[in-house]
């Protein structure tokens, strides 16, 4: 009895860490709701970062990146941030890790789709452009597009049903379940 429960106890020891680890990433809050646009810099003035940081504040890209349903993640000299808001260290590390990305003295872009998984990696100068048209060609995106149109044309039709004359159609009654058999 007291070999089976050391045997337990030491299995949960080193299992216990590496399920925490499995769901502890900023990553995992964004899964199915935005895509991350993660940039992981060496440092505050590192031309990409501020390049990519201003195109960010023009109108028409804070627009784009709103409408795309993105997030972005900083992380730069090791000090994390979402959206300016600071991360602690350990989920700045997780982030990181999640990503899998090798150590590389140039600034890394990395963009998530809401599935999780990485749909665009860059290394050095990155255009905002062509991460918008990445999204863009994604399934998910262009069912979100049809999503939109379908919603759009229905409201547009509506106030020519409120014509002269016309009477609005009641909704329909709820059908009942059907009923189960008895036995």
């Amino acid at each position: 009895m007291l070999i089976r429960s050391l045997t337990l106890t030491t299995l949960l020891v080193f299992a216990g860490p590496l399920l925490a680890a499995d769901g502890d990433t900023p990553l995992d809050m964004d899964k199915g709701r935005s895509r991350p646009l993660i940039v992981i810099a060496p440092s505050t003035v590192d031309p990409t970062w501020v390049s990519l940081k201003k195109s960010l504040e023009e109108p028409a890209n804070k627009q784009g990146f709103t409408e795309r349903n993105m997030v972005l993640y900083s992380v730069i000299n090791t000090m994390g941030q979402r959206e300016g808001k600071d991360l602690d260290p350990q989920s700045t590390m997780a982030l990181i890790r999640a990503l899998k990305l090798g150590a590389k003295a140039q600034t890394q872009v990395v963009l998530v789709g809401k599935d999780g998984e990485k749909k665009l990696e860059q290394l050095g100068t990155v255009n905002l452009k062509e991460i918008f048209d990445t999204i863009d060609a994604m399934p998910m995106a262009e069912k979100e597009a049809a999503a939109a149109a379908s919603v759009a044309a229905p409201a547009e039709a509506e106030p020519a049903k409120g014509a002269k004359g016309a009477k609005p159609a009641k909704p329909a009654k709820p059908t009942k379940p059907p009923e189960m058999p008895d036995d």
